[in-house]
């Protein structure tokens, strides 16, 4: 074999293992990590979703994307999340619809009191036409894709005296979160809304700062609430729901077939979590009810609405009446 043959031949085995080298590189570098952060711990429904949305993505895309998940607000609280999703900082998240309607205002009508009945009622409004055009006004107002909605359990009232009818709660000094959107139900009714940071809650309401307090049974049991207050009061005033959303800068050039992957990935794990968050409340009043430290009361739902639609109406808070209306009617 002569020493030009040699040469060629060395020369083509070093192309041949150059390019495979290059198609590994690019099968590597195909794989598009994606950032999915939000506040919930490990071992919270919310969490637990994302785990199993995270997981559909990288099966059906042939792990074309990984997702890798930031829980318990290691990225940021929920408002950097919110901005995180247009800087492109993260990919995606789940969070209350309060903050999109900081941008999108319709979609704040999901917090008026009242106006779900139940989770039934929940989930035919995360497959209305209503939602969906709440989704449309959002994705205009960022550019980010809502793309599940997620149950997040009824409000209850806990306090230190029984609050069976709507004159109960006049003048009530009651802890609500730092939100206009949970503000509307206490003040229809006459009570003094005081918002405070939920970590300073149980001593507020063990020294007597406020009388009362309104949350779902997971924070009242997490919390240990139902230790320093005497009563709670089923009153359903607020049903909390929780969006999944993709980032516009991820949702545009994402193709047909992957925002099917990812909205049908997003939505398995909101309804696990849904789910799991609907049989967990049962389980915590039943342990709230056990521990003994606090009487349940059941109180006329109906009543209270009627109350609180006597003072105010959603056009107060800057919502349309014909929002309201049509998730009223969903049956």
């Amino acid at each position: 074999m002569s020493h030009q043959s040699r040469i060629s031949r060395r020369s083509l085995g070093l192309l041949a293992g150059g390019a495979v080298a290059a198609a590994y590189v690019r099968t590597a570098s195909a794989q598009t990590v994606l950032k999915f952060a939000y506040v919930y711990e490990p071992g919270e429904p919310h969490h637990k979703g994302a785990v199993t949305a995270a997981a559909e993505i990288e099966q059906k895309t042939a792990g074309r994307y990984k997702i890798q998940l930031f829980p318990s607000g290691t990225l940021g609280k929920e408002s950097d999340l919110n901005q995180g999703l247009s800087l492109g900082s993260i990919d995606m998240t789940i969070s209350a619809a309060s903050f999109q309607a900081q941008v999108a205002k319709r979609i704040g009508v999901a917090y008026f009191p009242f106006v779900f009945r139940d989770y039934e009622h929940v989930m035919l409004y995360g497959k209305s036409a209503v939602y969906a055009s709440f989704v449309e006004d959002y994705q205009k107002a960022t550019s980010n894709r809502i793309v599940a909605l997620t149950y997040a359990a009824e409000r209850q009232v806990t306090s230190n005296k029984p609050i069976l009818t709507p004159e109960d709660m006049k003048g009530l000094k009651i802890r609500v979160p730092d939100s206009a959107a949970y503000m509307a139900f206490p003040k229809a009714l006459g009570a003094n809304p005081t918002p405070i940071a939920l970590g300073e809650v149980y001593l507020a309401l063990q020294s007597g700062v406020v009388d009362a307090q309104e949350n779902a049974f997971n924070t009242i049991w997490s919390r240990k609430f139902h230790e320093v207050q005497k009563h709670i009061s089923l009153t359903g005033h607020v049903i909390d729901s929780l969006n999944s959303i993709v980032s516009g800068l991820l949702w545009n050039r994402l193709s047909a077939a992957d925002k099917t992957i990812f909205t049908e990935a997003m939505q398995k794990g909101a309804q696990q979590a849904s789910q799991e968050i609907r049989d967990q409340d049962k389980v915590l009043m039943e342990e709230v009810r056990k521990a003994n430290t606090s009487t349940i009361h059941t109180v006329d739902k109906e009543r209270f609405r009627q109350a609180v639609l006597a003072s105010s109406k959603p056009e107060d808070f800057g919502y349309q009446r014909a929002d309201y209306d049509k998730i009223i009617a969903l049956k």
